[in-house]
């Protein structure tokens, strides 16, 4: 069974969620105040409406209760975030996911009952910054506000050697959870396994943890 989705606000967050839910065969419900933006929409999405989400009527009429789970993706107008995020609340839609423009706006989302706050441009702007450090930092994840999960692509300071030779663990304090080589991947490696130039090492832990790994091993000196 399809799950359902409605994703409100299709500026550039929201319609990328939008894109990819329908691309993946979900029923999407696509929602904006904008006429152009919704006609934008109508051959994408399932169904593409205009309406005001801060209205509890509207909400009501658009079938919005049938939703399995509603991605609040609305711009600059934090109100109408914290508005629309109240009445799905209230509505007792079972998930609710909602863009957060800063700390003091994902609090507010926190405490209405928000299940999901994202921060798009700052988490993307992380990943960023880490892929400009090295080539060898092909992607980070924040799980939390103080522990990340990272792909680094081994270079020359760990070719050759074993995980036990280079004791990330105990050095570190991250753990490699996978090794990637070639098309095979080694969940939970042995401790005798040897990286190869070019491997790719999923590694998790504390962001302090996790810089001083990238510092020390992950980022090859010229």
């Amino acid at each position: 069974m399809k799950r359902e989705f409605a994703v409100i606000g299709l500026g550039r967050f929201g319609g990328s969620i939008c894109h990819e839910l329908s691309k993946e065969g979900m029923d999407v419900l696509a929602i904006d105040l904008d006429e152009d933006k919704v006609n934008e929409f109508k051959n994408i999405a399932s169904h593409a409406v205009i309406a005001d989400t801060t209205d509890e009527k509207v909400l009501k009429e658009i079938g919005i209760r049938n939703i399995d789970h509603v991605i609040v993706a609305i711009g600059d107008n934090i109100q109408a975030s914290i508005l629309t995020t109240l009445m799905l609340k209230e509505l007792g839609i079972k998930k609710i996911t909602v863009k957060a423009q800063n700390d003091y706006h994902e609090k507010v989302l926190r405490k209405i009952g928000a299940d999901q706050v994202v921060h798009p441009e700052r988490d993307m702007g992380k990943r960023i910054a880490h892929s400009i450090i090295s080539n060898n930092i092909l992607d980070h994840l924040e799980l939390s506000d103080d522990h990340s999960i990272v792909e680094v692509k081994a270079g020359k300071k760990m070719s050759g050697r074993s995980l036990i030779d280079l004791d990330i663990r105990a050095q570190y304090g991250c753990n490699v959870v996978a090794i990637k080589k070639d098309k095979e991947i080694n969940v939970s490696p042995m401790a005798t396994v040897v990286i190869e130039d070019g491997d790719v090492l999923i590694v998790i832990g504390s962001d302090i943890d996790i810089s001083r790994f990238e510092k020390n091993l992950v980022v090859d000196d010229d």
